[in-house]
């Protein structure tokens, strides 16, 4: 239970890592400014969450929690039954600790929390990843004191007042400032420090397995001779590529620390989700998005599309995407520089590497700790 000089902040969200590590960044920029502040992690059992909280520094609580079924209705008696269980054990939790505000991160596990939030009068604040937000942004919107917009055109979607709707961008772990030589960062990764460019493929922190045949087939075709490539397939998939590094192609299973990619960068290949959107901007590294189809409500698409309508990206979209389609694209910035500057112009132009502080300071404002000790 928090001291009388303490405060508890619950983070509610997760089932995808777009929904676990905003909150991650936050809370750990909460405690590092002011010590007070005490997280408490509320997910669901099948979320992302299961594996990654209990290697952090925060208490957390894993509730046996269901999606809705939008599919397969008839399974929606799971999704009631798992909510009233999981509004119990908030409840017993809130009875042990109360916490004086809740940071919303989205995806089903953060709805019982909010609601909860909504009964008892606790205040509320949401973290929108998307540029179309999910449901549960939507749904809490009315009783949220602020929202921080990962993408600007998320407004829109909301409404409401627009004094509570904040640009921050997504909150990431900022580069390093400033940033490590890109001469050297290119060298490591034995490629030669100046001439071409460096292309980084990533599918996210599993790979895409159909962005990575697609690669393979153009590496075994042949990529542009000015180019070199950073190329993580996912570790499932890395024995099926492996053999294709050599020369001007790096095959990797995973990228840990990945800021050694960033680094030598100058082009991305990427999906489109939040945080790799944010991370890629805060390194200045223009992205060719693919968005994964299967993405919830296909937000993964939308954001693509306004990122590319901002002249931040250029949309490739996985329907699309052939070894024809994905040389053209990489070779229509190589071989105009005009154009691949203002796509990195575009990009940085969406950087917003302080956002988790921005946020963070921004809620220490509205928990007014300066009213503990009275």
């Amino acid at each position: 239970m928090a001291s009388r000089d303490q405060a508890t902040v619950w983070f509610a969200g997760g089932g995808t890592g777009g929904h676990l590590y905003p909150g991650l960044a936050i809370a750990r920029t909460l405690v590092r400014l002011d010590p007070r502040v005490r997280p408490f992690f509320i997910g669901a059992e099948r979320g992302i969450e299961k594996q990654v909280l209990p290697g952090t520094e925060f208490p957390h609580l894993l509730l046996n929690l269901h999606p809705l079924y939008r599919s397969r209705p008839w399974d929606n008696w799971r999704t009631l039954s798992g909510a009233v269980s999981a509004w119990r054990a908030v409840g017993a939790l809130a009875g042990r600790d109360a916490p004086r505000l809740i940071v919303g991160t989205g995806g089903y596990a953060a709805g019982v929390a909010l609601a909860y939030s909504v009964v008892h009068r606790i205040p509320i604040v949401q973290q929108a990843g998307d540029s179309h937000p999910g449901l549960t942004a939507r749904a809490f919107r009315r009783w949220t004191r602020e929202t921080y917009l990962a993408f600007p055109e998320a407004a829109r979607v909301l409404g409401g007042d627009p004094a509570q709707l904040v640009d921050t961008g997504a909150p990431i772990e900022p580069p390093p400032s400033p940033h490590p030589d890109r001469a050297a960062a290119r060298a490591a990764w034995g490629f030669p420090p100046t001439g071409g460019h460096v292309l980084l493929m990533y599918g996210g922190s599993q790979g895409s397995l159909a962005m990575n045949r697609v690669v393979a087939d153009w590496v075994r075709r042949g990529i542009p001779e000015d180019l070199y490539l950073i190329w993580m397939t996912g570790r499932s998939s890395y024995a099926d590529y492996a053999s294709l590094d050599g020369g001007r192609v790096r095959v990797q299973e995973y990228l840990s620390p990945i800021a050694d990619a960033y680094a030598a960068a100058d082009l991305a290949l990427a999906r489109a989700g939040a945080m790799t959107t944010a991370e890629l901007f805060a390194w200045g590294i223009p992205p060719i998005l693919v968005p994964l189809p299967t993405a919830a409500a296909d937000h993964q698409t939308h954001n693509a599309r306004a990122l590319a309508a901002a002249g931040a990206a250029v949309l490739l979209v996985q329907s699309e995407l052939t070894v024809d389609r994905l040389d053209a694209a990489v070779r229509a910035l190589l071989e105009d520089p005009a154009a691949m500057a203002r796509l990195a112009a575009g990009a940085s132009a969406r950087a917003r590497p302080d956002a988790a502080e921005t946020i963070a300071r921004r809620i220490l404002t509205l928990l007014d700790l300066q009213q503990l000790r009275s």
